[in-house]
């Protein structure tokens, strides 16, 4: 195919199912692209991802992308990349990629690109799903033209435990959009909502309630934080199916006066200008956008010192991190933090330049077009060889 003078068309297929991280950056890439080529995007209907595609005049396909294997989505996305005559299919989530990748080769697409946050290991699911999940990468991981990692470990990952050639997996972070999020410090409606006063310290995560964000940890902490900073309030922000297991255990260690579960809220942004320091208590992640948007509001971060968030934050520089599933060195880091407000200031204000120097949406659009344009002129290159 020649594509001197073509505007290039993509089909961006995910699941869909719920606006996570890999939805956000899938409607970054999306919105930053679709001045410069035609862009298509195919996932589950219904929720906030489709709302925000349609807002921005995306066209949106409902692809029945859903936990059961089956021909039909496989089917609905030959239709559309054949029909739409899309140049690049690129990919996100253990079910959207099967099935982008099956019908990508099917229709004859000639670029097909996956974008991998999370490995199959760490997905909630039983241990056969699991199995499954990776069979279905095996079998279609050979029609991948790039694989894009956010993560080092991922990288290696991909390259020393499943043998995918290094020059087909690329490292691209990903992006926070600088000009949403200001270093502020906002106590606003929402300390009024939950009558926390000015001066309360109050420590903040935010997150889905499920095994990997490791909340427990930090409600076994809150004994030992609120023994030197008694008023301190642990605003616990997301949903989740172990909401009330946790809830639980804040009762039993008789705490629960000063946590308080704040469910679903849609702007992570106030919630950030409302607290004093976030806590990231995780036992697995991917590339978490939660830490970049503290860290572009200069928000103190305590983490876990884990592959994802290592990639983010240098211990002592841009926050402080601590061995994962350790209550005590969680109360300690916090404790530190509250205590020495100028200390974390200073992590906050190193977050933000570390944030403005890497981790941009203009730089990840800036690497991801540079992987399409490399391999458009790979096609073109090739094309000319035969010709000579």
């Amino acid at each position: 195919m020649n594509y001197v003078g073509k505007k290039i068309s993509i089909l961006f297929v995910i699941d869909g199912l719920e606006f996570g991280g890999g939805e956000r950056v899938f409607l970054q890439l999306a919105a930053g692209l679709r001045d410069r080529y035609k862009v298509f995007v195919a996932a589950m209907q219904g929720g906030i991802f489709e709302h925000e595609l349609k807002r921005l005049k995306i066209q949106f396909f409902p692809v029945h992308i859903n936990r059961r294997l089956s021909l039909k989505p496989i089917l609905q996305l030959k239709r559309i990349i054949q029909e739409k005559k899309i140049d690049f299919v690129h990919s996100q989530g253990a079910r959207a990629d099967f099935f982008a990748r099956i019908g990508g080769k099917l229709a004859g697409v000639p670029n097909i690109v996956c974008t991998i946050a999370m490995p199959v290991e760490g997905f909630e699911v039983n241990l056969l799903r699991k199995k499954i999940y990776r069979f279905m990468d095996w079998l279609s991981e050979r029609y991948i033209a790039r694989f894009i990692v956010v993560s080092d470990s991922l990288r290696k990952t991909l390259v020393q435990r499943r043998g995918i050639p290094p020059e087909k997996v690329i490292k691209i972070c990903n992006g926070i959009e600088l000009d949403q999020y200001q270093p502020v410090r906002e106590h606003g409606n929402l300390r009024t909502q939950w009558e926390i006063s000015p001066e309360t310290p109050v420590v903040g995560a935010i997150g889905r309630m499920v095994w990997q964000k490791g909340f427990e940890y930090l409600i076994q902490a809150i004994p030992t934080i609120i023994e030197k900073f008694p008023k301190t309030k642990i605003l616990i922000v997301g949903d989740g199916p172990l909401r009330e297991r946790l809830e639980t255990l804040g009762k039993n260690l008789k705490v629960n006066r000063n946590v308080i579960f704040a469910g679903f809220q849609d702007d992570v942004r106030e919630i950030l200008g409302a607290i004093d320091v976030l806590v990231i208590p995780s036992l697995l992640e991917g590339f978490p956008m939660i830490t970049l948007e503290a860290m572009a509001m200069s928000k103190p971060i305590v983490a876990t010192n884990i592959d994802g968030i290592t990639d983010q934050i240098t211990h002592g520089k841009e926050g402080i991190l601590v061995q994962p599933r350790d209550p005590d060195a969680l109360a300690k880091a916090v404790i530190e933090v509250l205590s020495r407000k100028e200390y974390g200031k200073w992590i906050g204000m190193a977050a933000r330049r570390k944030v403005e120097e890497e981790f941009s949406v203009e730089k990840m659009l800036t690497e991801t077009e540079k992987v399409y344009s490399f391999l458009l002129r790979g096609k073109q290159d090739e094309k000319l060889s035969l010709l000579q």
